[in-house]
Protein backbone atom coordinates (compact mmCIF):
# COMPACT_ATOMS: atom_id res chain seq x y z
CA UNK A 1 0.00 0.00 0.00
CA UNK A 2 1.67 3.67 -0.77
CA UNK A 3 1.86 6.02 1.26
CA UNK A 4 3.27 9.11 2.29
CA UNK A 5 4.50 10.31 5.61
CA UNK A 6 3.33 14.02 6.61
CA UNK A 7 1.95 14.75 3.27
CA UNK A 8 0.61 17.80 4.66
CA UNK A 9 3.96 19.29 5.30
CA UNK A 10 4.40 19.42 1.86
CA UNK A 11 0.89 20.76 0.41
CA UNK A 12 1.44 23.47 3.53
CA UNK A 13 4.82 23.68 1.40
CA UNK A 14 3.08 24.23 -2.10
CA UNK A 15 0.72 26.58 -0.40
CA UNK A 16 3.22 28.87 1.45
CA UNK A 17 5.28 28.97 -1.98
CA UNK A 18 2.00 29.74 -3.90
CA UNK A 19 0.69 32.68 -1.68
CA UNK A 20 4.39 34.35 -1.69
CA UNK A 21 4.55 33.94 -5.81
CA UNK A 22 0.97 35.58 -6.05
CA UNK A 23 1.85 38.63 -3.26
CA UNK A 24 4.90 38.95 -5.40
CA UNK A 25 3.41 39.22 -8.83
CA UNK A 26 0.41 41.61 -6.82
CA UNK A 27 2.96 44.10 -5.91
CA UNK A 28 4.79 43.98 -9.28
CA UNK A 29 2.03 44.20 -10.52
CA UNK A 30 0.60 47.34 -9.36
CA UNK A 31 4.05 48.53 -8.36
CA UNK A 32 3.26 48.65 -4.62
CA UNK A 33 5.75 47.63 -2.13
CA UNK A 34 3.26 46.14 0.33
CA UNK A 35 -0.32 44.43 -0.54
CA UNK A 36 -1.42 46.70 2.30
CA UNK A 37 -0.41 49.76 -0.06
CA UNK A 38 -3.13 48.40 -2.69
CA UNK A 39 -6.14 50.98 -3.41
CA UNK A 40 -9.57 49.90 -2.39
CA UNK A 41 -10.32 49.38 -6.81
CA UNK A 42 -7.01 47.71 -6.71
CA UNK A 43 -8.70 45.47 -4.06
CA UNK A 44 -11.71 45.28 -6.27
CA UNK A 45 -10.12 44.04 -9.46
CA UNK A 46 -8.45 41.06 -7.16
CA UNK A 47 -11.33 39.95 -5.76
CA UNK A 48 -13.19 40.49 -9.21
CA UNK A 49 -10.08 38.66 -10.65
CA UNK A 50 -10.72 35.66 -8.21
CA UNK A 51 -14.20 35.52 -8.31
CA UNK A 52 -14.73 35.61 -12.09
CA UNK A 53 -11.86 35.11 -13.77
CA UNK A 54 -9.61 32.50 -11.81
CA UNK A 55 -11.51 28.81 -12.24
CA UNK A 56 -12.78 28.17 -8.90
CA UNK A 57 -10.75 25.16 -8.60
CA UNK A 58 -7.51 26.49 -9.42
CA UNK A 59 -4.42 25.96 -7.40
CA UNK A 60 -4.37 29.96 -7.26
CA UNK A 61 -7.13 30.21 -5.51
CA UNK A 62 -5.80 29.71 -2.30
CA UNK A 63 -3.06 32.94 -2.60
CA UNK A 64 -5.63 35.08 -3.72
CA UNK A 65 -8.29 33.96 -0.50
CA UNK A 66 -5.06 34.63 1.35
CA UNK A 67 -4.43 37.86 0.21
CA UNK A 68 -7.76 39.25 -0.03
CA UNK A 69 -8.46 37.50 3.71
CA UNK A 70 -5.17 39.60 5.24
CA UNK A 71 -6.38 42.92 3.71
CA UNK A 72 -9.98 42.31 5.07
CA UNK A 73 -8.92 41.36 8.15
CA UNK A 74 -6.51 44.18 8.21
CA UNK A 75 -9.23 46.65 7.61
CA UNK A 76 -10.94 45.06 10.56
CA UNK A 77 -8.62 45.92 13.00
CA UNK A 78 -7.69 49.42 11.57
CA UNK A 79 -11.63 50.12 12.01
CA UNK A 80 -11.81 48.65 15.30
CA UNK A 81 -8.38 51.05 16.66
CA UNK A 82 -9.98 53.71 15.29
CA UNK A 83 -13.52 53.00 17.30
CA UNK A 84 -11.60 53.32 20.39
Amino acid sequence: MFEWSRIHKWEENHERRIIEDIEEYVCEYYKVNDIFDLTEEQVNDLENFRNNDLNEYSVMQVGFSDILMRLEDREFYDEEDNDL
